[in-house]
């Protein structure tokens, strides 16, 4: 039998309660602050799980140099229609871009980096498309995860 488990992606940054809010208003979730204020959790209303941690010597990622590439990112999956409202809105709140070309189809990306430096990808999905605007969720949102 396997013990039950949860797996949360832990982002590093200088300022954890700054940092969670902006992935909960841009997840559309909540932040939560347990006895650690140095620990911040984002839960988004689509079942997302990250958290936030202060790491008092932390730099910046800079991605895409070779020399320091990322470890990991975020793939942010929206629908068609929605991929201009949703790079206004990461911008509006303090999202950088990165590369965003507008590739106008089923397989544009575009590539932010969060207010830390953490870089992270908007990207379509075909079966969200079908499922697009507020409350909606697909079926199975798993299908939207790539490697």
């Amino acid at each position: 039998m396997s013990v039950p488990k949860t797996s949360i992606l832990v982002l590093d940054c200088a300022e954890p309660v700054e940092l969670a809010e902006f992935y909960a208003q841009l997840l559309d979730g909540e932040t939560r602050v347990a006895e650690n204020p140095d620990f911040v959790e984002v839960i988004g209303s689509n079942g997302v799980h990250l958290a936030i941690r202060r790491d008092h010597g932390y730099a910046p990622p800079s991605w895409p140099r070779p020399e320091d590439s990322q470890q990991a990112h975020l793939r942010i999956v929206v629908a068609l229609g929605d991929m201009d409202a949703a790079e206004r809105e990461v911008i509006t709140l303090g999202g950088m871009p990165v590369d965003t070309k507008d590739n106008n189809g089923p397989r544009d990306e575009r590539v932010y980096a969060d207010p830390a430096g953490h870089s992270f990808t908007l990207a379509v999905s075909a079966k969200r498309s079908e499922y697009s605007g507020p409350g909606a969720r697909p079926e199975d949102p798993a299908r939207d995860v790539q490697p």
